[in-house]
């Protein structure tokens, strides 16, 4: 780092462990995605609680974690991609333009592959916060809430068939994989337009930039 570069703390502590603990949990929960097991389902839960927690740090978090900081109108998407093909592309200290709305696009179908998952769980096998929890406090209670939730499930399963939310959820899974791969390409092409390293950038949360 020259006189003329300083160092800036991009992305906080919360951010970091964020990101790789997603790609960890969406790792293992793919791997894991052929049969129902206990790995999948707690991978599932783990996926959803950090989306939970990205939407929250995105409004009350540090400064570049914020939805707001990011969150650009098209016209500066248009322009960004156009700088791009110039001599000096246009530089953003942390999200740029199309990474922010990446950001969104990845949370909110992280989100329908968890919801969908969910609903996949409660339908096929009772389980789950989407299932209806059978609490006992004697025999007659216990034969009660058996037979709501039978006719809980026969009632979803008439509105709304397990196949639809298996469908879906694959859908949103691969869709998901169409993403992850943009995303991958992007911070490729940023590393190089910008010569900085994104993957470090993630693990340090600091970036150099000129004074």
């Amino acid at each position: 780092m020259n006189s003329n570069q300083k160092s800036v703390q991009v992305w906080d502590i919360f951010i970091r462990v964020f990101h790789w603990s997603l790609v960890v949990s969406f790792i293992i929960a793919y791997l894991t995605s052929e049969e129902k097991s206990e790995i999948h389902i707690y991978a599932g839960y783990t996926v959803l609680g950090l989306i939970i927690f990205r939407v929250i740090w995105g409004f009350w978090g540090t400064k570049y974690a914020k939805f707001g900081e990011f969150l650009t109108p098209h016209s500066q998407i248009v322009l960004y991609v156009k700088s791009l093909f110039s001599k000096r592309p246009k530089h953003y200290i942390g999200h740029n333009p199309l990474g922010g709305w990446m950001v969104i696009a990845m949370l909110f179908n992280l989100f329908m592959v968890s919801y969908s998952g969910l609903k996949i769980l409660a339908l096929k096998h009772g389980e789950g916060p989407l299932a209806i929890q059978m609490q006992s406090i004697s025999p007659i209670a216990v034969a009660q809430a058996q037979d709501d939730i039978e006719q809980y499930l026969v009632k979803e399963k008439d509105e709304v068939s397990e196949d639809y939310w298996e469908e879906l959820h694959e859908k949103y899974t691969n869709i998901m994989l169409i993403l992850i791969g943009l995303h991958l390409a992007g911070v490729v092409v940023s590393s190089v337009v910008h010569k900085e390293n994104l993957i470090k950038t993630m693990v340090t949360g600091k970036k150099t930039v000129n004074k």
